[in-house]
Formats: C-alpha cells, structure tokens, sequence
C-alpha cells in the first residue's frame, strides 16, 4: 500500500496550520496513521506546538525545501517511509514556498514507487489577494503560481470581504485555474472529505520562485528576556511597515502573568493564551525587511520595562 501525500501550500499567514490541525484531528478521529513535515523560514519552530507528541514528525527550519533544503527534505521524509507503517504524510510548506517545486522534490526515485500523491492543497488569503497591488511583482507572482497548480483551493478569510467582492474574486482565481475545486473558508474550516480523495491534476510547466534569491525573502529571530508593555507592543505593530508578512511566536505583557501565541498576518495580531512555559520568542518575516532597526526597537521595548 503506497502512502498519500498532500501538500499544503500558500503565502505566509493564510492559514495553512490552522487547516493542518483540522486534518490531523480528522485523520486521528479514523485512526489513520499520519506523520507530518514542517518547513519553516526562520531558524526555530513555532508552530509545531499544533502536533501530538505521538505523531511523526520532521522539521526543516531556516530555508525552503523547494530550493536550499530540497536534500534534507528527500532524507527527512525517505526515513519517514522506512521508519513508520503510514497512511498518509503531510507536508505544510513555508509561505514563500512554490508548490510545484515541493511536488517535485516529493517525486525523488529513491521513493517515487512508495507514494501516492494526492494533490496540492493551496490556501489563498482572500484579503490579500484581493490587496495584491501593494505587494512587489515577485511576491504577486508567487501568489499566481500558488493558485495555478493547485489541485484544491481554499479561499480563506471570507469573513474578511464582503459579499459582493466575493464574486468578483472567485471568478479572478478561477480563471486562473478553473480546474480546481474551489471552496469558501474562514479559519480553514471545511470538512476535510472535500480535500481527500480529490482528483490530481495534470501538472504544467512553472516560473521558480527561491526564497532569498527571487523574492529577498528574509527572516530573524527575537527573544525577549522580560515581559514587556502591552500598549507599547501595539504601537510597535502599528508602525511595522507593509514589507513585514508574519511574526509568529510567544511573548509575554507586564500586567498579566499569561504567556501567550502571538500571530500577526498582513497587520492583524492574535494572541491566545498558552498552557505551556514556551520561550519568550518571536519570529519576524517579511520582503527585504530592516532587521537591525526593527531589533533596536525590540530592546527599546525590553528597556522601558527592565526585569525587577
């Protein structure tokens, strides 16, 4: 029996880990058995908080497995398959990932007759899409392709778009690839039978798209060493530049005791709070972005409230 693999794909913060974690709860509730790989641009990992300590896991940090990690990731998910009975593995890719690339990366001989590969699965942040024309032509253009070789299509954040933009954007995205199933989400929810057992498209020549040398896509790491001012943190977020796509992890505010999941996509945070004792640490990513001055403003904050 050969494993499925899925591949989940779309740009930084659409939400491709909010619907991962729908799936694995799925696939748990019919006792298939998953494994999951995790790529991230930054240098630690944030999100796989989201996957049960019982589930296999292989994440590849710091780089992109279509471009720089694709010799790690044909290892990573080779031990995978030799290692573990599986039904199916996904892969969560990072944002600034092109599907495609993945796709053929997951198509290695060394294991190509041991798996079935299912589909593409993109996830498209309708307000983002919708606000594309502020983004630089190589991110636009990575959107494009993102949308193009799909095999399923999760226009997500609807709740964000009015009613009568929704028409007018399904029908943009459709007339890119009017193959794909097309679905209307918010927070990634659908029923996940929707996704599995779709038909594979047929795959079509693609424009590469690498992280650092196509889109200057750049990350850094932060961790705070106290707790810092909330109002402070906001006025911070409210002044960070447009270039800045996604910060994700953990920090702390001086009126409460509560660590929290801080995420932040396309301007808008979200903070929930955590039962675990994470590290204060926040990861930063975004298009050619200033790092040294935006971590002089990280420790000016850090500074109007030393640890006592």
């Amino acid at each position: 029996m050969k494993t499925e693999i899925y591949i989940l794909g779309g740009f930084l913060g659409s939400g491709k880990t909010t619907l991962l974690t729908n799936l694995l709860q799925y696939e748990k509730e019919n006792n298939r058995k998953v494994a999951v790989v995790m790529n991230e641009i930054g240098q630690i990992s944030i999100d796989s908080t989201v996957v049960e300590d019982d589930t296999p896991l292989k994440e590849l940090l710091n780089g992109c497995v279509c471009c720089s990690l694709q010799d790690q990731f044909e290892v990573q998910l080779e031990d995978l398959l030799r290692s573990n009975d599986l039904d199916v593995i996904y892969i969560e890719t990072t944002g600034a990932a092109h599907p495609m690339e993945v796709y053929d990366a997951c198509l290695s001989p060394i294991f190509a007759n041991t798996v079935d590969m299912r589909g593409i699965i993109s996830i498209v942040d309708l307000n983002r899409w919708k606000n594309r024309e502020k983004l630089s032509l190589q991110i636009r253009m990575l959107l494009l392709e993102q949308i193009k070789h799909a095999d399923v299509l999760l226009l997500n954040k609807m709740d964000l778009v009015e009613n009568d933009e929704q028409a007018a954007l399904l029908y943009e995205i459709q007339s890119i690839n009017p193959k794909a199933k097309t679905f209307f989400t918010s927070f990634s929810k659908i029923n996940p039978t929707h996704l599995l057992n779709t038909k594979l498209i047929k795959k079509e020549a693609y424009n590469a798209a690498h992280i650092t040398k196509h889109l200057n896509m750049k990350s850094f790491v932060y961790t705070f060493q106290s707790s810092i001012n909330r109002i402070d943190f906001e006025n911070f977020l409210r002044s960070l530049p447009d270039n800045v796509f996604r910060i994700k992890g953990f920090i702390q505010f001086t009126d409460s005791t509560t660590i929290y999941s801080f995420q932040y996509s396309y301007g808008v945070p979200t903070l929930l709070p955590d039962l675990m004792k994470m590290p204060l640490t926040l990861v930063f990513i975004g298009e050619s972005i200033n790092q040294d001055k935006m971590i002089t403003e990280l420790q000016l904050l850090e500074q109007k409230n030393p640890t006592k």
